[in-house]
């Protein structure tokens, strides 16, 4: 699951296995469920002086990582 609410990063989360990509709505993100029934949340690298991304440009920056990781 993609959020903002882990010290994990995306790219310490990527592995061998096949994964699917968990992201939360704009604005409230997640659900609390969703997030409990995800394996493993992870964060993008983003600036102290960034809040958060939009949804659609953190999938789009997450899924590029995910494409690009080689695992």
């Amino acid at each position: 699951g993609l959020t903002g609410h882990t010290e994990t990063l995306l790219s310490d989360a990527l592995g061998p296995k096949r994964i699917a990509l968990v992201v939360g709505a704009e604005g409230e993100g997640m659900r609390q469920n969703t997030e409990a029934h995800c394996d493993i949340l992870a964060k993008l690298p983003i600036s102290d002086r960034v809040e958060s991304l939009n949804v659609s440009n953190a999938a789009a920056i997450a899924l590029y990582a995910m494409a690009t990781h080689g695992g």
